[in-house]
């Protein structure tokens, strides 16, 4: 299943959010604050990705306007929100809704049958895709919650909305 099927399965409403130019420059120091937070608290992720850690992963929730863009290297280490129209070279993608997505960092759901469910579409270096989501499940916070603490009652009360929501 490609992205122009998933978005068949998006309500239309959901559709429109990404049809304007969303101004991910916005997001940037968020997501950087995020990602230097989960490598000091989470450092053994890099030994887990192996050589991956050299990969590029987007992340594509796609009842979002933009997508994510990860590079695990600790060395310079990279996450960042990027228009749908300049998706960069990559080695892997992984592609869903926002909440499936957030459901699988979680922890909350097996990927495998995310993806056999076609709710998580694949693509690329399938062995770095493994490899990021055995990083994720060899961690024994929660790095959804780790990332809500970051914002306080406010982000844990989102993450709660959210896991009630999926």
């Amino acid at each position: 299943m490609n992205t122009d099927d998933m978005a068949d399965r998006i309500p239309p409403t959901d559709r429109r959010i990404g049809q304007f130019a969303f101004p991910t420059i916005v997001l940037q120091p968020i997501l950087r604050r995020i990602v230097t937070r989960i490598a000091k608290r989470h450092p053994e992720l890099f030994d887990r990705l192996g050589p991956h850690t050299q990969s590029t992963f987007v992340i594509d929730p796609i009842d979002f306007p933009f997508a994510l863009c990860l590079r695990p290297d600790p060395a310079h280490l990279s996450f960042k929100a990027v228009p749908r129209t300049r998706i960069p070279d990559h080695d892997a993608r992984i592609a869903g809704k926002f909440l499936t997505l957030l459901r699988l960092v979680d922890a909350d759901v097996d990927g495998d049958a995310l993806f056999f469910s076609r709710d998580l579409v694949i693509s690329g270096n399938t062995e770095a895709v493994v490899s990021l989501r055995n990083a994720l499940d060899d961690v024994d916070a929660s790095i959804a919650e780790d990332v809500a603490d970051m914002f306080g009652p406010l982000g844990r009360l989102a993450l709660a909305r959210c896991r009630k929501v999926a």
